[in-house]
């Protein structure tokens, strides 16, 4: 806590202001960034860049702060330690294999944004745990806009509606469909892509199923509405998505929250028998329609008359190839910006769908050791704080989008991994709180 030498409430207001403004707006940071960047083509990149801009005005603001009120040990702490070291690592790659300005500050933006927002995040709930409930709130808020968007572009909107505000071919496909079959369709919502998604709809799906099997839902009319529309908003562009790896990882995240809450309560064993129902249906109805065109196209991404010349199937393998390949051609990786979007900005762009394979690219064997301790810090930091029903979701949502990552360079997609290591920051960061305060498991 902050004691008499606190600073002016203006320069914590800043602080906290910036934080939640990213927080809340980077629901729609995909259609903001595509329509500001069609009426202003000039500036599109720093349109583009505003969430690492501002990131940078709250890191001076937090030194200001701490400055003044002589907290600079709070900078110690190991999480932050090896979070410094991973962005030192990025430093010292950026001068030892250049990839070239535009690439490199791309790539840098890339690789640290998500672990930069933590920080903040993490450090103002230890100097200000206060806003906890406001952060909550505005994570809430933005899952309402993204999900009842994605309900609305399944039933009511046309499937091209993001076209009139400049999606397109160059910047955002408006839609996708599965290996080009427009009998599928896969939508956006507010997010870069499909999977993307179904990877955020799935966290909240699973932060949903914690709350309700630790029974912590109040039952007031206001939470079952917002709870009723986020739990079918999540469904709906979860399915929607079409996303396999999605699917997977909630699955998988579901299962370990309900094996947490049994364990925990020892006699709730009814969502385990509703888990089994769900397998029992989902894998007859596979045995019973594994030749139609539903379990072809979307199951198993394998109908030759689908349009594409190269189904997912093949892509996502040859991208594993690729990428263990060059993984162990080069230690020190290909240099930062070397792969992904950033690397469009060069002269040999290289796609890999894999984020551990994508992060050893980057920054090399070194540079996955420290991504792979920093996320095994948060976790445990999460596993620790496991009886509060938020801190269990976040912790199984991130095995989920663990497992994602074998399949797509997950915390690539900007929205998706700052809402989450944002969410990780507040309930690490809160620690205190969230041990010593007897409502802190309240929804």
């Amino acid at each position: 806590m902050v004691d008499s030498k606190t600073p002016s409430r203006t320069l914590e207001r800043i602080y906290i202001g910036i934080l939640l403004v990213i927080f809340g707006g980077i629901v729609l940071h995909a259609p903001i960034s595509v329509g500001l960047g069609t009426l202003f083509p000039s500036y599109d990149l720093l349109i583009k860049s505003w969430k690492e801009i501002l990131m940078l005005v709250a890191g001076v603001a937090l030194l200001v702060i701490l400055f003044k009120t002589k907290q600079f040990k709070i900078l110690r702490d190991p999480i932050i330690i090896a979070i410094g070291a991973y962005a030192t690592l990025h430093l010292v790659l950026l001068a030892y294999k250049p990839t070239g300005p535009a690439s490199s500050l791309a790539g840098l933006a890339i690789d640290l944004r998500y672990v930069l927002y933590f920080s903040l995040v993490y450090l103002a709930m230890r100097l200000y745990p206060k806003y906890r409930q406001v952060f909550i709130r505005v994570g809430i808020a933005g899952a309402l806009i993204a999900l009842v968007f994605a309900l609305l572009q399944v039933f009511l909107l046309p499937k091209d509606i993001l076209k009139y505000i400049g999606y397109n071919i160059n910047t955002i496909s408006p839609y996708l469909a599965v290996d080009q079959n427009q009998d599928f369709i896969r939508i956006n919502s507010t997010f870069r892509g499909p999977n993307p998604l179904g990877a955020y709809a799935g966290m909240v799906l699973i932060l949903i199923v914690a709350a309700v099997a630790s029974r912590k839902v109040k039952k007031d009319k206001l939470t079952l509405v917002l709870v009723s529309i986020l739990s079918v908003g999540g469904l709906v562009a979860l399915w929607s998505s079409y996303s396999r790896s999605a699917l997977i990882g909630t699955g998988a995240a579901i299962a370990i929250v309900l094996a947490v809450v049994t364990v925990k309560n020892k006699i709730l064993f009814k969502p385990w028998f509703a888990v089994i129902a769900v397998l029992v249906v989902v894998v007859g109805s596979y045995l019973a329609l594994n030749n139609s065109s539903f379990v072809s196209n979307v199951i198993l991404h394998e109908n030759p008359n689908g349009g594409s010349s190269e189904n997912s199937n093949e892509g996502h393998i040859s991208s594993l190839q690729d990428g263990l390949s060059q993984m162990v051609r080069q230690p020190l990786g290909d240099g930062i910006g070397s792969t992904g979007s950033a690397s469009l900005f060069g002269s040999q762009p290289t796609i890999i769908e894999n984020q551990y394979l994508f992060t050893a690219h980057e920054v090399g064997w070194l540079g996955l050791v420290y991504f792979v301790a920093i996320f095994g810090m948060v976790m445990s930091g999460l596993w620790k704080l496991r009886k509060n029903w938020l801190v269990l979701g976040l912790f199984a949502s991130g095995i989920g989008l663990a497992l994602i990552g074998l399949l797509l360079p997950v915390w690539v997609d900007d929205t998706l991994s700052i809402i989450w290591w944002g969410l990780t920051g507040i309930v690490v960061g809160s620690r205190s709180y969230i041990v010593g305060n007897r409502n802190a498991e309240k929804i």
